[in-house]
């Protein structure tokens, strides 16, 4: 399956306590091609959590174990970096006060910024808690994710969002765009399926697929593979979004097929998928 490129828009790879680049080597023995890898929360990878040091720390590790996923990609992997929404909470419990959380998350931002500006990552990651907090959090965190929108702009990269569930997240495309972020360039990770604001990353369940394709919209596929020994396959495992191309294929979707996995990433993150994968370079 190697003559179309297959890409994975939102997948982990745990170099500290999973198996990192074999959850690539997977992926491309199921037929996959390309990779957006996420890092995981500080705290997962450095166990610290109010160390602006271990933002770097935890970045510098995504980056590494993405390089060594391009060793066994006939595509390539690209590394997304920035501060999961659920730190918040942490931070909080930890004595925090929501703007000094906020705070430090922005400087975690920064730190992402400066991986992007410099290469190798290709995007920034932000959002807010998909869970019920107070409103003093809520609001850091909607701050937070404006910051994000901002260095977006600034830097002319995509940020993907991690927040509550949905299908309507206009409001936060319409920040995006006021900050410089054109709405396209927002990703709205763990998509149901088509939504309206940002560009919605699918997470590849067969309803919400095909919702997708039939929509004639831009969209991208995604597992939130976790990389977590003690969850494995959660939250769907590296062979998914290949099995399910080649479902969605069979069904007939070929032209959606080719906006999810060329005209899409091309859209929103300015890579090209099939020249990557025809030079089988990193």
């Amino acid at each position: 399956m190697t003559e179309q490129p297959i890409l994975d828009n939102h997948l982990h790879l745990d170099p500290v306590n999973g198996r990192g680049e074999a959850v690539a080597e997977e992926f491309a023995a199921a037929g996959g091609t390309h990779l957006l890898v996420l890092n995981k929360p500080s705290w997962s990878l450095v166990e610290a959590v109010g160390d602006p040091a271990a933002f770097r720390r935890t970045f510098e590790l995504t980056c590494e174990v993405t390089a060594a996923a391009n060793d066994h990609l006939p595509g390539r992997a690209w590394p997304v970096l920035g501060v999961h929404p659920g730190l918040v909470s942490r931070l909080v419990d930890d004595g925090y006060t929501a703007d000094e959380a906020g705070e430090l998350m922005r400087a975690g931002l920064d730190v992402a910024a400066e991986f992007v500006a410099e290469g190798p990552a290709l995007a920034l990651k932000s959002g807010r808690p998909h869970y019920e907090v107070s409103e003093a959090v809520w609001e850091a965190s909607n701050d937070v994710m404006r910051h994000a929108f901002e260095l977006g702009g600034e830097l002319g990269c995509a940020v993907q969002l991690h927040t509550e569930s949905g299908e309507q997240f206009d409001r936060l495309a319409d920040w995006a765009e006021a900050r410089g972020l054109p709405r396209e360039r927002v990703v709205k990770h763990y998509a149901p399926g088509p939504v309206s604001g940002p560009t919605p990353s699918v997470i590849s369940n067969r309803d919400g697929l095909r919702a997708a394709a039939e929509a004639d919209d831009p969209f991208l596929m995604e597992t939130d593979c976790l990389d977590d020994p003690d969850r494995p396959g959660a939250v769907l495992g590296p062979k998914t979004v290949p099995s399910r191309v080649r479902w969605l294929r069979e069904e007939g979707y070929d032209g959606a097929m080719r906006t999810a996995h060329v005209e899409t990433p091309a859209r929103v993150y300015g890579i090209d998928t099939e020249a990557t994968l025809a030079a089988g370079t990193t």
